[in-house]
């Protein structure tokens, strides 16, 4: 059987080297052990170079530096919206990552609407609606623009 290249699924290129074809961003209790991990299986059988981060990465406060480096490896990231993934602020600093990096956002819709994203009602609103208690209004309103900015695609 013949093996596909990456470079037919990401067309464009670079002067960067990256290492990485996809980076997976998720909420792990969502979708690591189901969607997620056939995912990764998926792409990896395909022949696309897919960073997923393993169940330690993360566990402090912020977001680790080897996602941050992964991220920056990174062609495209994929983002699997799950019905958590905006209660999660390390997801949702991945997001950022990803956004401020310029990469190519592909997002991907598991288990929730994707209105209740664009809208930030729902889950989504009220994930979000914490986050602004718990931290501050500046931070949440960065976290909606992120969702803006992966809805425009």
């Amino acid at each position: 059987m013949a093996t596909t290249s990456s470079s037919s699924y990401f067309p464009f290129t670079t002067a960067f080297p990256f290492t990485y074809d996809a980076f997976l961003s998720f909420r792990g209790e969502d979708t690591r052990s189901g969607f997620t991990g056939y995912l990764y299986y998926s792409l990896t059988n395909r022949g696309i170079k897919t960073f997923i981060d393993d169940e330690e990465v993360g566990r402090g406060k912020e977001i680790a530096s080897s996602l941050f480096t992964a991220i920056e490896q990174s062609r495209a990231a994929i983002v699997v919206l799950s019905k958590n993934y905006a209660s999660s602020s390390f997801c949702l600093d991945e997001l950022e990552c990803v956004k401020g990096k310029g990469r190519l956002i592909i997002p991907v819709f598991y288990d929730v609407d994707p209105s209740d994203v664009r809208k930030q009602t729902g889950t989504y609103g009220e994930a979000l609606a914490v986050h602004e208690n718990k931290f501050n209004l500046l931070s949440s309103l960065y976290h909606m623009f992120s969702f803006q900015i992966v809805l425009s695609l």
